[in-house]
């Protein structure tokens, strides 16, 4: 753009912010005049008329400014708005598929995309545009307020859209559920309600090594697991022996302990805090014997399970103990090679355990395992303190070779 351009188009632009629309339009067109080829000049016509209620005038300067700077999304954005003012609504969408394909994750073009397809009654399509743009945002709520309001939009017709697909789906369910009475169909449930909208997908996210092509389970079959109901069995006596440790109130220790120069981040809360504390039987592959010996149930107990066991990483066994009012924040674990072992011993009301998208209450002597490389996290929202054994065994969907090769791996 020449400097006698770059002047004119100033001048225009203070007119308008002085309110003379008047004099900025013939600048405008004094300018174009002699440069045919200037977008922003262009674009401040498109506006202007916008602006005046020439929906027409707009529409032909914007697709004039965009003809000239295609890879601009707000000139495209400004084009849709002209054609909406024109009420060429598919015009409209052209416009701003234009801008997203520039820049696919624009907030503004994928809002007024979904408005576009609200007004044309493509309510399934608008539905899937608004899906898009709450996954781009996330749970953000450090938004200027017209955005969380646009937002809000969305997430009420996407919120309606699930309840009203979770109906038919619920009903196409129940009659598969009639077919096979006796079949365990947790999973056709769980992917009816991901259909729905009703629950999220988790991967697998371990923070060190990741076994390939193992199923992400949230919480594994007990079917997996003969040996779990022997465990439950020991409940008591390992309950006795937390018991009598606890009086003692010796041997425990906070369980996050980051070093000062290492960021906290979500552990800053409970970093060598005794909120969430650890007696460990086993640590990091290495038994501990003054533990071990004052635990002798717990210890027989967990020696006659598959624990996992890698030199100087695995086994770890411990009793985990949260304190009232405590949460552990949502976060993965280090290598899916391992399955969590969580038997409940001390349970006050209004605990609770997420893996994933599945949601549990603890109750005393009964264990479940999960994948722990999969988000979760736990709470204790009582006054009392939680207490429950953890125990790290060996994913059981990986053959006796394949354990081996993880040992000698690491």
């Amino acid at each position: 753009m020449t400097a006698p351009s770059q002047q004119l188009l100033a001048q225009a632009a203070e007119a308008r912010r002085r309110g003379d629309a008047t004099g900025a339009k013939r600048l405008l067109e004094e300018l174009v005049a002699a440069d045919p080829a200037c977008a922003p000049a262009y674009n401040s016509l498109g506006l202007i008329a916008l602006g005046g209620g020439d929906p027409t005038a707009a529409v032909d300067h914007l697709a004039r400014a965009a003809q000239l700077s295609p890879q601009a999304p707000p000139v495209w954005l400004n084009l849709a708005e002209a054609h909406r003012s024109a009420g060429r609504f598919e015009d409209e969408i052209a416009a701003l598929d234009r801008a997203l394909a520039i820049e696919p994750y624009l907030l503004p073009a994928l809002f007024k995309k979904g408005q576009a397809l609200e007004r044309l009654g493509r309510n399934t399509d608008a539905v899937r545009v608004y899906r898009a743009m709450l996954a781009t945002v996330g749970d953000r709520t450090d938004l200027p307020a017209p955005v969380l309001q646009v937002l809000a939009h969305a997430r009420e017709r996407v919120e309606a859209a699930d309840k009203a697909r979770a109906g038919l789906l619920s009903g196409s369910l129940e009659q598969v559920v009639a077919l096979f009475p006796q079949e365990d169909l947790s999973r056709v449930r769980a992917y009816a309600d991901q259909l729905a909208g009703r629950r999220r997908v988790f991967q697998q996210q371990p923070t060190a090594g990741h076994f390939p092509y193992l199923p992400a389970l949230e919480f594994f079959p007990r079917t997996h697991f003969p040996w779990m109901e022997t465990l439950e069995n020991a409940t008591e006596a390992i309950r006795c022996e937390l018991m009598a440790i606890w009086a003692e109130e010796t041997g425990s220790r906070p369980y996050v302990r980051f070093d000062a120069s290492v960021p906290a981040n979500q552990w800053a809360a409970l970093n060598h805090s005794p909120a969430w504390s650890a007696y460990f039987l086993w640590e990091n592959g290495e038994p501990v014997q003054e533990n071990l010996a004052r635990c002798p149930a717990t210890a027989a107990a967990a020696r006659a399970l598959p624990l996992l066991d890698i030199p100087g990483k695995a086994p770890t066994v411990m009793f985990s103990i949260l304190k009232p009012r405590t949460r552990i924040p949502p976060h993965t674990g280090s290598s899916n090679v391992r399955a969590t072992v969580h038997l409940p011993l001390v349970v006050p009301e209004r605990c609770g355990f997420r893996v994933g998208s599945e949601t549990r209450e603890w109750r005393p002597g009964e264990a479940w395992v999960f994948d722990d490389t999969i988000e979760h996290e736990a709470w204790n929202d009582s006054n009392q303190p939680r207490a429950i054994l953890i125990l790290d065994v060996w994913n059981p969907l990986l053959s006796e070779p394949e354990r081996a090769a993880v040992r000698a791996i690491g």
